[in-house]
């Protein structure tokens, strides 16, 4: 099973319900030390943030072809702190519930988000936005290009 880092980004303008676009960087060394990367984009007429977010890591994790060692990278607490802080799993306890403050939002991505995982051992990491990390970076340019660009996706749950 190879190691394969994601680093994710996601972003929405005027949010909520302006563009929006996720950004992907994925990396993986192969046997001989060979660095192999692959950038991921896309933008979408109406969303949110926390939509782009979710969907970074979902195209990241979708667009393995085999089961692998996962470290995801992101910068949105709201999708580390889900799994790191056992979110999700009260969350599916529950029936998609957040107790007195009602059901939770995106459902249709984090369904899709564990599907994606399923085949895979991930590993969730914040990293801090705008702080010179080099990969997240990256990723915030392809996810702001994406939301600013032509022929812009509709994210149907937003």
């Amino acid at each position: 099973m190879g190691t394969v880092r994601i680093f994710t980004d996601g972003s929405a303008r005027g949010n909520p319900d302006g563009p929006g676009g996720y950004g992907v960087v994925l990396q993986y060394i192969d046997q001989k030390g060979v660095l192999h990367e692959k950038e991921l984009s896309a933008g979408y007429k109406r969303t949110t943030n926390n939509r782009m977010e979710l969907m970074a890591a979902i195209a990241g994790l979708e667009a393995l072809n085999r089961s692998c060692e996962v470290e995801l990278y992101s910068d949105s607490k709201y999708l580390t702190d889900a799994f790191n802080q056992g979110w999700i799993d009260n969350w599916i306890k529950n029936n998609w519930k957040r107790g007195k403050s009602g059901p939770v939002k995106n459902i249709d991505l984090w369904k899709r988000m564990l599907n994606a995982m399923k085949p895979h051992r991930v590993t969730f990491h914040w990293v801090k936005g705008h702080a010179g990390h080099p990969e997240n970076e990256r990723c915030d340019g392809l996810a702001t290009a994406a939301a600013d660009g032509e022929d812009l996706l509709t994210d149907e749950g937003a």
